[in-house]
This record gives C-alpha cells, sequence and structure tokens, in this order.
C-alpha cells in the first residue's frame, strides 16, 4: 500500500466556535483513507496550514502509510531550520492521525488496541459552559446545573474579560491584531472572582472548577488573579497564567500561588515537555493531539509524564476528531486525568461523522470500529468547502 496524498479539508460549520474546522485525509492506492485534524484559532493560520499541507503531500506520496514512525520524522524533520514548532507540527499532527486510522482500518483494530491495549471502559471528561448565556445570573446559574445534570463532574472556563483597545468590529486587539496587554482591571479582576464564586456555589463542592487564562497575562497579573481566585471559588486548576515563550514567566507564578498549575495546549512535541517536567512548573500535562504532533507523540508526552506522577488532560477546542484521537491514546494512559471537550452536548457533530459520538454520563465511550471508530461525512465537507488559494 502507498500514500496517494494528503488533502487538507477545510469546511465552514456552525459547530465550531471560530466558524471552520481543518480536516486532513490522506489517500491510498488500496482505496483506504484517514483522517486527522488540525484546525487552529485564526483564519490565517488556518488557510496557510493548508497550502503547507499541499507541499507536504508530494514528499510522502508514496511512502508505505503503515510506516508512522519515520513519516513523522520525515516531516519534522522537513521544517527543522524554521524552527520545527508550530505549523509545521501540526502538520505532522494531522498526518500522524491519518496514519494512524488508516492502520486501524487495516488490521481491523480500533487503534487503542494497537497502543497496548485499554487501561480503563471509558474516558472520563470535562467540559465548558456556554459563556453567552453568562449575561444574567439566573443565566449561569442554569447552564451550570445543566451541566451538572448531564452527568460531567468537571468543567472550565475563562472568567475574565477582553482588555484593551478594540477595533471596529468591537473585537479585542489581543484577538484581533495579537496584541498582548497582559493587564487586568480591578474591576474586571473582581467580575471574575464574583463570577466563580457564582460558579462554585451553583457547582458545589464536589464539582472539580477548572480556570483558563489563556496565557495571556503578564507575570504580576497572573500572580494577583489566580489568588482572587484561589479565595473566591475553591478553584482546582489555573491553566496558561502566562504566554507560552517564557518558563521562567511560569516558574515565577508557579512559586506564587497555592492553585494547581495546567500548561501543554501549546506545547509542541516532547522536548517542550521534557522543560516543563523537569522544573517541576506543572501539575497537570494538557497536549492537544491536534497540535502537539498526534498520536505518536501524544502517547510519549504521556509515557514522559507517568514517569513524573503527572496526570495528563488533553486539550480539545475543535472538532470531533480532536476529540476521539486523543480519547484513543488516553484509553491506554495510566496517568490519565480527564479529557477536554467544548461543550457537554456534542450533538453538533452529529452532521460530520456517521455516528453521534455517546458522552452520556460524563463520560465518552468509544466503539470498537477500526481505527478512529469514526467516518467523516464527505458529503457535507464538500458542499460546506472553503476555498483557500
Amino acid at each position: 500500500m502507498k500514500i496517494t496524498g494528503v488533502k487538507p479539508w477545510l469546511i465552514k460549520t456552525a459547530a465550531s466556535y471560530w466558524g471552520e474546522f481543518l480536516f486532513v485525509e490522506v489517500t491510498t492506492d488500496a482505496g483506504i483513507s484517514g483522517w486527522g485534524e488540525i484546525t487552529t484559532t485564526t483564519y490565517v493560520a488556518n488557510r496557510a496550514l493548508c497550502v503547507m499541507l499541499q507541499q507536504i503531500s508530494k514528499i510522502v506520496e508514496g511512502d508505505d502509510p503503515a510506516q508512522i514512525e519515520r513519516i513523522w520524522h520525515k516531516v519534522f524533520r522537513n521544517f527543522t531550520y524554521m524552527g520545527s514548532r508550530g505549523a509545521a507540527v501540526e502538520c505532522v499532527s494531522a498526518i500522524d492521525i491519518a496514519l494512524w486510522d488508516i492502520r486501524g482500518k487495516v488490521l481491523g483494530q480500533p487503534i487503542y488496541e494497537l497502543l497496548g491495549g485499554p487501561v480503563r471502559d471509558d474516558i472520563l471528561l470535562y467540559t465548558h459552559p456556554d459563556q453567552r448565556k453568562f449575561t444574567t445570573r439566573e443565566g449561569v446559574v442554569q447552564e451550570i446545573r445543566d451541566i451538572i445534570a448531564s452527568g460531567h463532574t468537571a468543567l472550565k472556563f475563562d472568567p475574565y474579560a477582553q482588555q484593551g483597545q478594540k477595533n471596529v468590529h468591537g473585537i479585542a486587539r489581543e484577538q484581533s491584531e495579537g496584541y498582548l496587554d497582559g493587564s487586568m482591571t480591578r474591576k474586571d479582576e473582581r467580575e471574575a472572582a464574583e463570577l466563580t464564586a457564582l460558579i462554585r456555589e451553583t457547582a458545589g463542592p464536589d464539582i472539580e472548577i477548572l480556570i483558563d487564562a489563556h496565557g495571556r497575562f503578564d507575570v504580576p497579573t497572573a500572580i494577583r488573579l489566580c489568588r482572587s481566585l484561589e479565595e473566591a471559588g475553591d478553584i482546582d486548576w489555573f491553566e496558561e497564567p502566562v504566554p507560552p515563550e517564557s518558563i521562567n514567566a511560569l516558574r515565577q507564578v508557579r512559586e506564587k500561588v497555592s492553585a494547581a498549575i495546567s500548561w501543554g495546549e501549546r506545547g509542541h512535541t516532547k522536548w517542550d515537555f521534557v522543560p516543563i517536567l523537569e522544573g517541576r512548573l506543572a501539575d497537570y500535562i494538557m497536549p492537544d493531539v491536534t497540535w502537539t504532533g498526534g498520536i505518536t507523540e501524544l502517547k510519549k508526552i504521556s509515557a514522559l509524564c507517568e514517569a513524573y506522577y503527572i496526570p495528563v488532560s488533553p486539550h480539545d477546542a475543535a472538532g470531533p476528531i480532536n476529540v476521539v484521537a486523543g480519547a484513543q491514546v488516553m484509553m491506554t494512559v495510566p496517568n490519565f486525568y480527564r479529557l477536554e471537550t467544548s461543550e457537554w452536548n456534542l450533538s453538533k457533530y452529529d452532521h460530520l461523522i456517521d455516528k453521534p459520538l455517546d458522552n452520556s454520563g460524563g463520560s465518552l465511550k468509544l466503539n470498537k470500529a477500526p481505527g478512529l471508530g469514526v467516518e467523516m461525512n464527505r458529503d457535507y465537507l464538500a458542499d460546506n468547502l472553503i476555498a483557500f488559494d
């Protein structure tokens, strides 16, 4: 069997917070295709990845799709001199996930069976409230109650207002221009603490509450904000307190707060995680299977964390392949904590895949179908394809 091509599918969909998903199909001369995903958080990045994938297709065409490790390094090392991080690793991720999907289909086994077999029956989840409903106290309370009624026992949210000058569309500069101020007003800090306290009061003492700072604060602000939430809501982790570029900044925050630190959605490959583990800078590691190097690399990062007794909790902010690819690996990982989903109701993915994802009772149940266990709805993808040239 030989690879015949790598095709990016950039599609328009209401199921995405950003209005689009980026799936990747690897085709073979045997008629078996595998699917990956690398949806990013900006339109520019998604389109740049599409162009990169078209070029990568030329260097893997004719390769044996079973040689997953060799192809991983072949693609990765083609980008070494431009940094071999970020966009390059995301391309590696999509292709790697698709190759594991193909391998599972060829052997008639789900991916987790090829990774050593399961150590659990299902995948415990944490999820997000729909913060668009947080316009009133009653809206907050109802949304949290709905999550708890669904069976989820952990939830994550970002309580902080977007800071800084807005552009003509009303979007904060840190989103529209990549500008990072790093600060937070006392008023917004107080409102974040009040929201967190309300969610803790509504959820009760047994629900785990996780805070996402989205890596956008400077050191003194991150310390101050974390401390205020420790007092207000008995939080279970404080995620990405500072931008990922500086380990020293993370260390400064780590030394001054009591809350557990979660890090890793912007970590690319095992090499980014080694200094975090060696420096004892995080209590939870949260790689994204679609960004950190795919199934191959997520399994290796998880093994590194196991040696430090650090739990792994894969990040997910995109589509159904992101969810199931991370879950396939976590079925085999002893030091697994929870898998993230962007909403508690996953029916928003139903039109994209051949069978609904079962997250009843707050855990994901993988089926025993080969590969990833889901097939993409090719007709829907074709009807909603976005031109990127």
